[in-house]
């Protein structure tokens, strides 16, 4: 039992509409685009207030099972659990999933408000208003959304229209209008009493489960038969992939919002952005003189009201308005900012030709458990990667069949094995790894290590990994 809000944090989207930085194995949630925490972290940071909240359940999936581990480390954030979904099932599989679990730790009596891991939202008294007229809607029976006042005719959004005034902040929902066209969208905002539906909820465990029960039978119970068989392996609950996959691909919008009679909304006047275009990370940056927000390398001029933002490389801008240059470490993207909604036809564009389809799916960073690489250059028969590895990590103990490495340390200090032989490297010192040694690199100081990995074989592929030992579960 307990008298606080249990946050569920919904972090397994793999949405490619910031691309070239986000992409389908870089979801944008674990992304630092403003500032030095990650959107994932911001909606971490946004429900740490111990007397208002839980610790957080967060629902993701296998792929990102280690970055939401570790980006929660980072701010030292105590969590309620990660539930690791096996197979996408849209967000009314994820909620259930959630109820149940949480009815396991907290009872049926719980409060749980349901985020979005990507949205960038300010923390004021406003905001905090709004939550706490929301639990005590939801305590009343209700299930409850935010609507976030419209400052523009925006299509990409679901739209509410208010309904009876429940009182206490609170009004009934007359109906749910999903991404409307422009003239649609415009007429709505002329009347005031529509609102942008933002994704997020709020209402009691034994709410949502006698909803998902009367709407979405399905659903529930492939939840909670997923629940139920569920395995531990390390800080993660696996949902029962058999019994999960049955439930129907449906949104909880469809799925029950626009169906109950106890849909209520609170009118939030608050600072919200979904940042699901590159015209809504400009919305939120901090522009110079000119209104253009320069992140990275990146030098401008004669150029207005512009978004440059760079991974790596150096970017000159000079003489543009209104447009979006983004560079990650493989590719650059230059389009209009008024037409950024429309990054997702190219990257179907990108995905449908062989040549390019990689640069839709994976990132030149890799994220692992120990840290991550960055693939530098490759060539025939040669990777060039730079790998960094968090203090007191290492890697699994393995082999490869196919290739030698060469290790040079450029940052900390590394402990290498080489069958049975240990070599503490330090900066500017390297290390030989012959093909077929059984070999192992961890950091055993107190500050990240890098080391530059230079691959020669003739097999290059990262599943040429024979795992022999590995603390996370892998071998």
């Amino acid at each position: 039992m307990t008298s606080k809000i249990v946050p569920v944090i919904m972090a397994g989207g793999k949405g490619t509409r910031l691309w070239p930085l986000s992409r389908a194995a870089a979801a944008k949630q674990f992304i630092r685009f403003v500032g030095d925490k990650t959107l994932f972290q911001g909606t971490l940071l946004r429900v740490a207030d111990g007397d208002l909240y839980e610790p957080a359940l967060v629902i993701t999936n296998e792929e990102f099972r280690f970055l939401v581990a570790e980006q929660a480390r980072e701010l030292d954030a105590k969590l309620s659990g990660i539930v690791l979904e096996p197979e996408a099932r849209n967000t009314a599989a994820a909620v259930a999933a959630a109820a149940v679990v949480v009815s396991e730790l907290y009872g049926e009596d719980a409060i749980i408000q349901i985020l979005p891991s990507d949205h960038d939202i300010v923390i004021d008294d406003a905001y905090r208003n709004c939550v706490k007229a929301a639990a005590k809607a939801a305590h009343a029976g209700k299930i409850v959304t935010f609507g976030i006042t419209p400052t523009e005719p925006a299509t990409g959004y679901g739209y509410i229209e208010l309904g009876k005034d429940l009182g206490d902040g609170a009004f009934g929902v007359k109906r749910f209008v999903e991404k409307p066209k422009t003239e649609a969208a415009e007429k709505m905002i002329e009347s005031g009493n529509f609102y942008w539906n933002s994704g997020m909820f709020v209402f009691s465990v034994s709410q949502i489960l006698a909803e998902l029960e009367k709407f979405a039978p399905e659903v529930l119970e492939a939840a909670r038969s997923s629940a139920e068989e569920a395995t531990k392996d390390l800080d993660f609950t696996r949902l029962d992939k058999d019994a999960f996959v049955k439930s129907p691909s449906i949104s909880i919008d469809y799925a029950v919002m626009e169906k109950t009679p106890n849909a209520a909304v609170i009118p939030s006047p608050i600072t919200w952005s979904d940042l699901g275009s590159w015209d809504a990370v400009w919305k939120i940056g901090q522009p110079d003189a000119d209104g253009n927000v320069v992140h990275g390398n990146a030098t401008v001029i004669g150029t207005r009201n512009s978004l440059v933002m760079s991974r790596n490389s150096h970017l000159a801008v000079q003489g543009m308005d209104g447009v979006a240059v983004i560079a990650s470490e493989d590719a650059v993207y230059v389009g209009r900012l008024d037409e950024s909604q429309k990054v997702g036809d190219l990257v179907k564009l990108l995905a449908s030709r062989k040549e390019t389809a990689n640069l839709t799916e994976n990132h030149p960073t890799s994220f692992r458990p120990w840290g991550g690489y960055t693939s530098v250059l490759n060539g025939e028969r040669f990777q060039v990667k730079r790998l960094f590895v968090h203090p007191g990590k290492k890697l699994s103990l393995q082999k490869h069949h196919h290739r030698a490495e060469h290790w040079v340390c450029v940052r900390g200090t590394a402990e290498v094995t080489i069958d049975d032989k240990v070599t503490i490297l330090h900066e500017n010192q390297s290390i030989y790894i012959p093909q077929g040694s059984v070999h192992r690199l961890a950091n055993p100081g107190k500050i990240q290590l890098e080391m530059i990995e230079i691959q020669t074989g003739s097999y290059l592929g990262e599943d040429d990994i024979i795992r022999l030992v590995d603390e996370f579960g892998r071998s």
